[in-house]
């Protein structure tokens, strides 16, 4: 049986479930990427992605009529 866990709540001390996470391969590719990825190159993709958003419109959002 899988176990359901709310992870933004309880495991924000560390993954309470270990080999078990439902989020193994995210958690596993988060760390191969700072690993691998310079603090300056991580700082430069964050500017150029908040310069996309500057340029950018907004988007609207719209709920679908009943």
């Amino acid at each position: 049986m899988e176990q359901k866990i709310n992870c933004a709540e309880s495991c924000v001390k560390g993954c309470i479930l270990g080999d078990k996470c439902p989020n193994i391969e995210s958690r596993e590719a988060a760390s191969k990427f700072i690993e691998e990825t310079s603090l300056d190159k991580m700082l430069e993709m964050a500017e150029e992605r908040l310069k996309k958003e500057m340029i950018e419109p907004p988007k609207w959002v719209f709920p679908e009529d009943p």
